[in-house]
């Protein structure tokens, strides 16, 4: 395995170095952070979530994709995280392109060692993207969806355990049981 890069890069030359270096890392103020390895009930959550938004986009018709972990997101010149599932709208981006620049919902399953960073760093991140009206943070151990969700220039949080969630943009209806789904 080869050491992370010691200086600090800006997020296009992040993009350049990822592509040739595989793994699961994600950029924080110009340092590549490589990411931990999941448990199986993160993974399963996180497949369960991506599945969950592709069903409700094809339910309502609407010209969005879902998208797995993979695919960065752009925060600043310095700041690119990989959400563990992801929606945009709109055309379908390039095939080869690494990168969502505007995504419209982003999602997190947490896990003990990410939990603070999900619900501090990148809480702040995700809604300094424009694009982004949604951040889903999924508990799998409490099987809890906390939704924040832009309203106006306020970030409202609601925390859900049943029922439907509307993501509204785009229009998507999310049953929350969905999220917890076995593959």
């Amino acid at each position: 395995m080869k050491p992370l890069p010691q200086t600090r890069m800006s997020v296009d030359e992040y993009l350049a170095w990822s592509e040739a270096n595989p793994g699961r890392y994600e950029l924080v103020q110009g340092e590549v952070y490589a990411m931990t390895p999941e448990r199986v009930l993160h993974a399963e959550v996180k497949a369960a979530a991506y599945v969950a938004l592709r069903r409700s986009i094809r339910a309502a018709a609407l010209p969005c994709r879902a998208m797995p972990d993979g695919m960065t997101v752009r925060i600043d010149t310095r700041t690119a995280y990989e959400p563990d599932a992801l929606v945009y709208c709109g055309p379908r981006r390039d095939p080869n392109s690494v990168e969502v620049p505007n995504p419209i919902i982003v999602v997190e399953v947490s896990s003990p060692s990410t939990r603070r960073t999900d619900a501090s760093e990148k809480l702040a991140g995700y809604f300094q993207v424009p694009s982004i009206h949604h951040y889903m943070m999924i508990d799998p151990d409490r099987r809890m969806v906390i939704h924040h969700h832009r309203v106006g220039n306020e970030v409202e949080t609601a925390f859900l355990q049943e029922g439907t969630l509307v993501l509204d943009p785009p229009g998507l209806e999310l049953p929350i049981a969905f999220l917890f789904e076995e593959p």
